[in-house]
């Protein structure tokens, strides 16, 4: 952008500004990645107790008076809006996990028209802000996670009713990276499988996901999955 900044979160923080990496210090980085995931904004009290939990309440309200020196300007682009005792970024920050986010709400609700899949597919494939232990993104990670889980499913079924496989089959094998235990995309997997033919691909794909959850959790997959192996083998 040409005027604004770009924020990414799906992938390691960075801020980019007229092209140009932006060096952002740790407590500036935290705020301005505490904002972007609040998109309505946040008051100052609430983003200072989630930011800074284990200290007082007046070293977090320092620490958050820090944090927005440090962030509150990238470059010559104002980052941070405050309006009473609510902070939110500016309209000019542009966030990555905005858009991922809504286009896979959009795909999973069936509203609108459907994104960019193979573009899509890369941005669900994120985790966001990886490495990032911090306990106030412990919610954002799952909500994300069961997002882009359902959204990617969505993507693998249509890529397999366009007779794409391959997309299809890269795109289940995202979704099972996240959940290997949810049994859909294991189930999109071996339907691929068989719709290309490739019978002994699917049964190892059903045989290796039946001995994941036995080991792990004693259960057997679904009937409505062993249904589609059942003629195929033995066992």
């Amino acid at each position: 952008m040409s005027q604004g900044a770009q924020l990414e979160i799906l992938r390691p923080f960075q801020v980019t500004c007229g092209g140009r990496h932006v060096a952002v210090p740790n407590a500036g980085q935290r705020l301005l990645a505490f904002l972007a995931l609040h998109r309505e904004g946040a008051h100052r009290r609430s983003a200072a107790e989630h930011l800074w939990p284990d200290c007082t309440p007046c070293r977090a309200a320092a620490n958050l008076r820090t944090a927005l020196c440090q962030g509150r300007r990238l470059g010559p682009v104002p980052a941070i809006d405050s309006v009473d005792h609510t902070l939110a970024l500016a309209p000019a920050i542009s966030v990555d996990f905005h858009g991922a986010w809504d286009a896979a709400y959009r795909l999973v609700s069936g509203d609108g028209k459907l994104p960019d899949g193979d573009r899509l597919v890369a941005d669900l494939s994120q985790v966001l802000l990886p490495g990032w232990d911090d306990e106030w993104l412990l919610l954002p990670r799952e909500r994300w996670d069961q997002l882009r889980l359902y959204a990617l499913e969505a993507l693998a079924q249509r890529f397999q009713t366009e007779g794409r496989h391959l997309s299809a089959l890269q795109t289940s094998l995202a979704a099972i990276s996240i959940d290997p235990f949810r049994e859909t995309p294991h189930r999109i997997a071996v339907e691929i499988h068989l719709a290309e033919g490739n019978v002994a691909s699917a049964v190892k794909r059903y045989q290796d996901y039946r001995r994941l959850l036995q080991m792990e959790l004693k259960v057997a997959p679904s009937p409505q999955l062993t249904s589609l192996v059942r003629d195929l083998t033995r066992t």
